[in-house]
C-alpha cells in the first residue's frame, strides 16, 4: 500500500505505508509545504501542517497522538496544546500568540494498494 497526499492539484505518493509506526509521526515536503503524517493505532491516517502555530518550530510530526472523546488529537511537542485531528482546531486556546485562529491545515490523506483505480486518478 502506498500512502497518498492531495497537495491541492493531485495524489502524490509519499511513502509506503509500512514504512509509518502507529503512534508515530514524520515529516513529508509536499509542493513546498511541511506536513506531519500520522498513522494512530487504530490505523487511520492523518495529515496536518508540521508548522506549530504557537512556537512557530515546524516539529508537529514529533508530537504525541491521543483522544478527547472519540476525536483523536494531537499534542504539540513545545508548549503542549492539543489539536483535533478532524478539524484541525486547537481545543486548548482560540489564537495564536499572533492574533491567527490556531487551526492546522488538514491535508486530504488516503493509502491505495498498487494498481487500484485510485492509484490512477
Amino acid at each position: 500500500m502506498t500512502v497518498e497526499i492531495h497537495d491541492g492539484t493531485r495524489w502524490q505518493p509519499v511513502c509506503a505505508l509500512d514504512d509509518l509506526q502507529p503512534g508515530r509521526g514524520v515529516a513529508v515536503l509536499l509542493a513546498g509545504h511541511q506536513v506531519a503524517l500520522f498513522r494512530d493505532r487504530s490505523g487511520a491516517l492523518h495529515a496536518v501542517d508540521n508548522r506549530d502555530p504557537f512556537s512557530g518550530a515546524y516539529v508537529l510530526s514529533r508530537g504525541l497522538l491521543g483522544s478527547r472523546g472519540d476525536r483523536p488529537t494531537l499534542a504539540s511537542p513545545m508548549y503542549k496544546q492539543v489539536f483535533d485531528l478532524i478539524d484541525g482546531r486547537c481545543l486548548d486556546e482560540d489564537t495564536a500568540p499572533d492574533g491567527s485562529p490556531a487551526v492546522l491545515r488538514r491535508w486530504p490523506v488516503r493509502a491505495t494498494a498498487p494498481g487500484s483505480p485510485e492509484e490512477a486518478a
